[in-house]
C-alpha cells in the first residue's frame, strides 16, 4: 500500500491543493494511493497497521516534515518514506541540494538533532532560530491568523530590526565552554544551512557530521545590521567577524536575559528565555 500524508492548513491552507496536484503527479509512479490527513490521524494505530512494504509519501514542506520526524523517529520505520516537494520555504530541499519533486528521505531521518525548551524535547531538521527570526514567525502567524496569505518574511524582519525588535543579552554554553554576548539579534542552533525560507546562517553546516552549527549576531546597531542583514542569504554575514560568529559543537545552552520568541523549523514557541540543543 502506498499511503499520501498531508496537512490541510500546509502552505498558507493550500494542503488540500497540493495533495490532489500530488496525487496527479504520482499516479504513474504509485498506484492506489491511501489519503491520511496527519492532523486527524491516530499515529498508534496507522503504524501498527503499517506492512514494511507499505511505501509513506509526505506532502509538504520543513513543517510538516518536523511533524511527521517527531511522530516517528523512535519508532524506527523500515518503509520507504518519500517528501513531494509542497512547501514554501522548503529550507530542508535547499539544503541537501534536490530540485526534483520527490525526494527519498530515510537517510535524512537519521541522527536528528533534539531541543529543549520549557522541559519539552523536540526533535529538529533544520535550525533553531532564537531572537528576531523567532519573533518574524511569530508575526508571520498573527497575520496568518488574521487570513493573510502572502506573507513577506523579509519585509517582516526588516520592519522588526528598524523598529519594534529589542535585543537581549546572552549567556552561552557551547560544549561547556561558557561565552558572554551583549545586543543580540539572534543565537542559532543549526543542524542545516537554512531556514526562513532561504537564510543561509549556517553555511558550513552538513546535516550528516554528529555537531551542529552555533550561530551568533550581535553587538551591531539597528542601521549596520539592516546593512549586514541581506548578506544572510548568501552567508556572506559569517565575513562580518566583529558582529557574527559561527561555531561548531555537540551541546549548545543559549539563555537571553529578557523573553523573546523562538522559532524550530518555523514553528513558534513564544516568551522563551532559555534553550537546549543536542546531537
Amino acid at each position: 500500500m502506498n499511503y499520501l500524508l498531508f496537512n490541510p492548513l500546509a502552505s498558507n491552507g493550500q494542503g488540500i491543493a497540493l495533495k490532489d496536484k500530488a496525487k496527479v503527479d504520482l499516479k504513474d509512479q504509485f498506484t492506489a494511493l491511501e489519503e491520511v490527513d496527519v492532523l486527524t490521524a491516530n499515529y498508534d494505530e496507522f503504524f501498527a497497521n503499517l506492512k514494511e512494504e507499505d511505501t509513506i509519501i509526505l506532502v509538504g514542506g520543513d513543517g510538516t516534515l518536523n511533524h511527521y520526524a517527531n511522530e516517528t523517529y523512535e519508532r524506527h520505520l523500515e518503509n520507504r518514506i518519500y517528501l513531494y516537494r509542497a512547501g514554501t520555504g522548503n529550507d530542508f530541499l535547499k539544503d541537501i541540494n534536490e530540485t526534483g519533486n520527490l525526494v527519498l528521505l530515510n537517510k535524512y531521518l537519521e541522527n536528528l538533532p533534539k531541543v529543549k525548551i520549557n522541559g519539552k524535547e523536540t526533535y529538529y531538521i533544520n535550525g533553531i532560530g532564537f531572537g528576531i527570526d523567532g519573533m518574524v514567525c511569530e508575526v508571520a502567524d498573527a497575520l496568518k491568523a488574521k487570513g493573510k496569505t502572502k506573507i513577506n518574511y523579509t519585509s517582516i524582519a526588516i520592519k522588526l530590526l528598524l523598529t519594534k525588535y529589542k535585543c537581549p543579552n546572552a549567556t552561552v554554553l557551547v560544549d561547556g565552554k561558557e561565552l558572554k554576548y551583549k545586543r543580540v539579534w539572534f543565537a542559532s542552533a543549526m543542524n542545516g544551512q537554512y531556514y526562513g525560507g532561504g537564510m543561509m546562517v549556517a553555511p558550513k553546516q552538513d546535516r550528516s557530521s554528529d555537531k551542529l552549527s552555533f550561530v551568533v549576531m550581535h553587538k551591531s546597531r539597528r542601521l549596520h545590521t539592516l546593512m549586514i542583514f541581506p548578506g544572510i542569504f548568501k552567508g556572506e554575514h559569517l565575513k562580518k567577524k566583529k558582529y557574527c560568529e559561527l561555531v561548531q559543537a555537540k551541546h549548545i545552552e543559549v539563555t537571553f536575559d529578557r523573553p523573546t520568541a523562538l522559532q524550530i523549523d518555523g514553528e513558534v514557541v513564544s516568551n522563551v528565555t532559555h534553550y537546549e540543543a543536542w546531537k
